[in-house]
């Protein structure tokens, strides 16, 4: 049974993998960027126009996948194998990561769909707190990893657990009780980015379980998730 813990002192002393891993850091940054103008486009801009081009971004964030994937091989192809339980820990978070950026991107062509700013009406408190749970990841996600600290992975986890729970609701009442306050356009809008940023929180708590589970319980709760 292998934990980030007992691993992360593996790629700081090895050289490829050290590199791979301050490269998924630095991935994590720019999904993190990504995320904050496409959701201020879609939410607070009447014309969708942003001040970077996510889709660019997008592109860096595959090509830091690939340089990961290549590095971890190097280190493998050196070392005989050595070490193989790291790398794979690290492919398993830069997956997750180029997922988010692949949803975050939906944000932003649904930002340029829906040029006006998207009103969700009744579920705007809603889908605002859920918006701050996800930056809230965000800022504790790379510390997180960085100090390999389980706990404050786990506490990750277990405090946004809601954010999944409560995108599923918005979805499934907008879907079985629609909203006669709620523009048709806008309800479709709001459901498909209720699931994007469901889908971006998900992957965000994935990566904090490789922290506290061995590989092969990575993006599996260990036990049910309590309330917060």
């Amino acid at each position: 049974m292998f934990r980030f813990k007992e691993l992360i002192e593996l790629w700081r002393t090895a050289n490829s993998l050290t590199q791979a891993l301050e490269d998924s850091h630095e991935m994590l940054e720019r999904t993190h960027e990504m995320f904050e103008h496409s959701v201020k486009s879609l939410r607070q801009s009447d014309t969708a126009e942003m001040d970077v081009d996510i889709r660019k971004m997008d592109e860096a964030i595959n090509s830091y996948e690939q340089q990961v994937r290549h590095k971890i091989l190097k280190h493998l192809a050196i070392t005989g194998g050595t070490n193989l339980i790291p790398g794979l820990i690290l492919t398993s978070i830069v997956i997750d990561i180029e997922r988010i950026g692949d949803y975050t991107k939906n944000i932003k062509d649904l930002a340029i769909s829906h040029p006006t700013r998207l009103d969700c009406c009744k579920y705007n408190d809603d889908i605002s707190a859920i918006e701050k749970g996800v930056g809230e990841i965000y800022e504790k996600i790379r510390p997180t990893l960085e100090t390999s600290n389980a706990k404050a992975a786990r506490s990750l986890m277990i405090d946004h657990w809601w954010i999944l729970k409560k995108c599923d609701e918005i979805v499934a009442e907008l879907i079985q009780r629609p909203d006669p306050e709620l523009d048709p356009r806008d309800a479709i809008a709001t459901a498909l980015y209720t699931r994007y940023l469901k889908r971006i929180a998900a992957h965000l708590i994935n990566i904090a379980t490789s922290v506290f589970n061995p590989f092969e319980r990575i993006g599996f709760r260990d036990h049910p998730v309590e309330e917060p």
